[in-house]
């Protein structure tokens, strides 16, 4: 039997995974994941009642009903990095025994969905629009630390990706899809659908050049250009490369939905997105 030692599975002092200071009874199998802290307030403000609060460093959880449904909000915080974090906890809060540090016989399956911003990388997308991720294009590393499965299918497009935007040697990304069944329930003839870009940043990694320069000149344009297995590159963000295959390694259903709020090739930023944004939010929340 695998037992987790204190060193790998950290814990806080009442047995609640580390960083997210949650315990099992604090979440929902259904969970909305928001990069901002202040995103979850606008989530929870739509539940018909809510069971439990909390806020660990910047990770803020409220769990309530909505319309019947159990539902949890968790905002990750910025980056790949967060997401590592709060991947690894939640899967521990379903599928470990905290007290004795063993799997459980029992494994429990998360419907994981992100709602973010991103930057719309195709001029013809209204700033404001819905964009929901089939897969994403990860110029990150953490899934390289792991042991994943990914298709033949995956490698080869990674692959072909990156030689048509010439990324430097160095840059080796990975390239995940989206559960398609929790995908397809928010589908509608609102929704553009397509590859989303996970970057590690949000200048260089981006394609923005301040007063660094960066070694990849015309990232953007190239990636507008890019039509893989009929589905176009739509946007950036900073989240849903991790989210999807390590998730999906562990067993969970993941998907992205964002909110554009910057179209790059047309150089336009949204003046405010905060009822917009509501608006997103109540949309995943009637569909999931």
């Amino acid at each position: 039997m695998k037992i987790y030692p204190k060193s790998e599975l950290t814990l806080n002092s009442n047995n609640q995974v580390y960083h997210l200071g949650l315990s099992p009874e604090n979440i929902s199998d259904k969970i909305i994941l928001v990069g901002d802290q202040d995103r979850v307030n606008l989530v929870s403000s739509l539940f018909d009642s809510i069971e439990h609060q909390s806020q660990h460093r910047e990770f803020v959880c409220h769990t309530g009903f909505f319309n019947g449904k159990k539902i949890t909000a968790l905002s990750t915080g910025i980056g790949t990095d967060n997401i590592d974090i709060t991947i690894n906890e939640l899967d521990a809060l379903v599928n470990i025994d905290l007290i004795n540090r063993t799997d459980l016989n029992k494994k429990t399956s998360l419907d994981l969905v992100r709602i973010g911003t991103c930057g719309i990388l195709q001029p013809e997308i209204p700033v404001h629009s819905y964009i929901l991720s089939k897969a994403a294009f990860g110029l990150d590393n953490v899934a390289h630390f792991y042991n994943i499965n990914f298709s033949e299918e995956e490698v080869k497009i990674a692959s072909e990706i990156k030689s048509k935007i010439g990324l430097p040697a160095e840059i080796i990304p990975y390239f995940a899809f989206a559960n398609n069944e929790l995908k397809n329930k928010l589908v509608s003839e609102k929704i553009f659908e397509g590859i989303t870009v996970t970057s590690s940043g949000f200048y260089g990694p981006q394609g923005r050049q301040l007063r660094l320069s960066t070694k990849t000149n015309l990232l953007n344009e190239k990636l507008q250009q890019v039509e893989q297995s009929a589905m176009k590159v739509l946007n950036f963000e900073m989240e849903s490369s991790t989210l999807f295959s390590l998730g999906r390694e562990l067993g969970h259903k993941c998907t992205t939905i964002c909110l554009g709020v910057a179209n790059r090739p047309n150089l336009e930023f949204s003046k405010g997105y905060k009822t917009e944004m509501i608006e997103l939010i109540r949309y995943v929340l009637d569909r999931i």
